[in-house]
């Protein structure tokens, strides 16, 4: 494999030094890119784009371009875990993603099983392989998975909701059932993970995005659990390949959106790093963990929707409270918005803030 050039991200996420804060951004890859637009038009949907690995690693590339990133995400979605399981992944235009069968029964948990990574995922794996050629080592590759909890909400309402009723009277009245689909997700999300990992993905990423739509009680019992297992048994030491050589341990960052009542226990699952949202102030999140892992985040993403001066401002300041509750040291620290882009962001707002963090966060 090519030695990498840029290595900030990962030096970051073990907590050493780097000469800057390295920052990328999720959903860097998207529709706020004309570029990504027109290949989307070319590809003629999301679906036909990510299962494609040459022209996922096209839109992958397609921010690097651009901006001055410290690292690239893999171009894919959430839910092709249960997609492969043959739930029937579906978009729809203004809606989002659907499921033709849905999961409602201990019946309907019980017909699903962990599909085979390099058959039913085998355009996963190609798309991770085919962006780490291109890469050339330029930065690291990240690859991700939806959590166990939040897989689960979209098999369970069959897409995406606001008060997620269906999943919620699930756990209340089978929770056995709920444990059983959770289960059998995170054997999935393991065994996805690990694939990547395999194909050549040098850093992974869990998204709870729905993990703060539980009561405390309910994230206790049918979140947190699942990526305590996760980070507990997914393998991420040195990987040998088949050409003598040998890979660093790959770190893992667990994210979840309005999940910060919880960073404690997120610190102490064994992962390298936990993604922090908006909601909660970096340095009180860097005294919460305790230098126990490296924090990643958190800027509003609405901040781009503000003039080239605020977003500056809006760096500093994020980039100023990371170091206020880390004892004055910028180390351990990834910037990175707390959640998503969105399609109607200026790209030039985008350059403004990559540069800004390179450039306020230089030694």
């Amino acid at each position: 494999m090519t030695a990498l050039k840029n290595d900030r991200f990962l030096r970051a996420l073990r907590r050493e030094p780097v000469d800057r804060t390295p920052v990328w951004l999720m959903r860097q890859a998207g529709r706020y890119l004309p570029e990504y637009r027109a290949t989307r038009k070319e590809a003629g949907s999301f679906l036909g784009m990510a299962k494609n690995p040459d022209v996922a690693c096209e839109v992958t590339l397609q921010p690097l371009r651009r901006f001055d990133l410290d690292a690239a995400i893999l171009f894919s979605d959430i839910l092709t875990i249960p997609d492969a399981m043959g739930l029937g992944l579906y978009f729809v235009e203004g809606e989002g993603p659907k499921f033709e069968r849905t999961v409602r029964s201990a019946a309907d948990a019980a017909k699903l099983g962990v599909p085979d990574m390099e058959t039913e995922l085998r355009y996963v794996m190609d798309a991770v392989r085919v962006i780490r050629r291109e890469l050339d080592g330029k930065v690291p590759l990240i690859g991700f998975s939806g959590s166990p909890w939040t897989l689960a909400c979209y098999m369970v309402e069959g897409g995406g909701g606001k008060d997620f009723a269906r999943i919620k009277a699930m756990a209340l009245n089978d929770p056995e059932t709920l444990h059983q689909l959770l289960s059998v997700n995170t054997d999935a999300v393991i065994a996805y993970l690990a694939a990547q990992r395999a194909a050549g993905a040098q850093a992974l990423q869990v998204f709870d995005t729905w993990g703060g739509v539980l009561s405390p009680a309910m994230y206790r019992e049918f979140s947190l659990p699942y990526l305590q297992r996760i980070a507990r048994e997914l393998d991420r030491g040195a990987l040998r390949q088949a050409q003598g050589e040998l890979d660093e341990h790959v770190p893992l960052i667990l994210f979840g959106k309005g999940t910060a009542a919880y960073l404690e226990d997120l610190a102490a699952s064994g992962a390298d790093g936990v993604g922090v949202d908006w909601l909660v102030e970096l340095g009180e999140a860097a005294r919460r963990t305790q230098g126990k892992v490296a924090l990643q985040g958190n800027l509003d993403p609405a901040t781009l929707y503000g003039s080239p001066d605020a977003i500056r401002r809006e760096v500093r300041r994020a980039l100023d409270s990371y170091r206020d509750g880390n004892g004055g040291s910028r180390d351990g620290h990834v910037f990175n918005l707390g959640h998503g882009m969105s399609p109607d962001m200026n790209p030039d707002h985008v350059a403004v803030l990559v540069d800004e963090v390179h450039a306020y966060s230089a030694r």
